[in-house]
């Protein structure tokens, strides 16, 4: 049976829909790797459906992680079935709108569906570790220092030396992996919770006037800072330094943090920087590996972002001066091709 005609099955079996009811299978772009979605229509109705490749083990962990998200209140789509033996799941729909879609509506329609959104990360950053089922719900590795220094080498791989064809020597090399071993030491230290890891702009989709946590498959154990700093520092969308400050400040007056505001702040600038080394790095990869250039749109703001965050933190003089020298071969590098 060809994949389409057995998604149609699974999902007219998985519904109780009849052969002979009228519907339609239409494919929707990606949205991660080794996934495919589908929205199935039938009537008024329609439902997600899901093709995985199991050889991102990730992938397998979704469905587990979404039913565990979705018992303890936290908004996600409902999961309708999951057919673990040939990696097809079905998910409510809904709808195609997510925060990166309304990145230019007016500031108060944003800082209402940031405000929910950061009330959902909330939610799940609180479930106590103690309370998490560890024995049958798997995550991925969770953040420590070998982690961190995976997505600092991949910073400097793929996007210091391959895009902006720098090249560090090696005293210069050596106190930077010093700078940036000290900001992994102080995010590992700190209390840890559940993060989504990848939250930002198009991974929360709206739904009326309620925001949906979506692609958490890697989600793990983590500081809540990266949340923060994916979501805040995002380079699909632009805040003023107002807004986000803002932001932040609503996430910290509606927690329990055992920090003052200036730590907290500093803390958050540290995770965002961490942050933005990674997405930056997939940015180098994405385009430079993957052939997928339309990625190189996000430098400039991911580059502005993370110089912001490294000179915000107040520890990382180095990230920041490596910035400047990536923005001005960046720079080099589109007069070079633009004469």
């Amino acid at each position: 049976m060809k994949s389409r005609d057995a998604l149609i099955s699974f999902a007219r079996e998985s519904l109780g829909i009849s052969s002979s009811d009228r519907s339609e299978l239409i494919a929707l772009s990606g949205r991660g790797s080794d996934r495919s979605y589908y929205r199935f229509n039938w009537g008024i109705h329609s439902v997600i459906v899901v093709q995985y490749e199991s050889n991102r083990v990730e992938n397998s962990y979704f469905a587990d992680i979404a039913e565990f998200l979705y018992v303890n209140g936290i908004p996600v789509p409902r999961m309708i079935r999951h057919d673990a033996a040939n990696g097809r799941i079905l998910l409510e729909d809904l709808g195609g709108t997510d925060l990166w879609m309304l990145r230019d509506a007016p500031w108060e329609q944003r800082q209402m569906l940031y405000r929910k959104t950061l009330s959902a990360a909330h939610m799940l950053h609180s479930i106590p570790e103690s309370q998490f089922p560890s024995d049958r719900i798997r995550l991925t590795e969770p953040f420590g220092p070998s982690l961190y220094r995976w997505e600092r080498n991949y910073f400097l791989e793929n996007f210091v030396i391959a895009l902006c064809n720098i090249q560090l020597d090696v005293d210069r090399s050596r106190a930077l992996e010093t700078e940036l071993s000290a900001l992994a030491d102080k995010l590992f230290s700190g209390k840890r919770c559940l993060v989504h890891r990848d939250l930002q702009s198009q991974n929360v989709m709206i739904c009326g006037d309620r925001p949906f946590l979506i692609d958490f498959q890697g989600m793990r154990f983590g500081t809540l800072y990266y949340d923060l700093g994916s979501l805040l520092c995002d380079p699909y969308v632009d805040f003023t330094g107002t807004e986000r400050m803002e932001l932040l400040s609503y996430y910290y007056n509606r927690s329990d943090q055992e920090v003052d505001w200036d730590g907290f702040a500093g803390a958050f600038w540290q995770a965002s920087a961490q942050r933005l080394m990674q997405a930056l790095g997939a940015y180098g990869f994405l385009a430079l590996k993957k052939g997928l250039q339309t990625y190189l749109a996000h430098v400039p703001n991911g580059l502005r972002n993370l110089r912001t965050a490294a000179e915000n933190a107040h520890t990382l003089p180095l990230l920041r001066s490596l910035c400047d020298a990536c923005e001005m071969a960046l720079a080099a590098q589109s007069r070079a091709a633009d004469p």
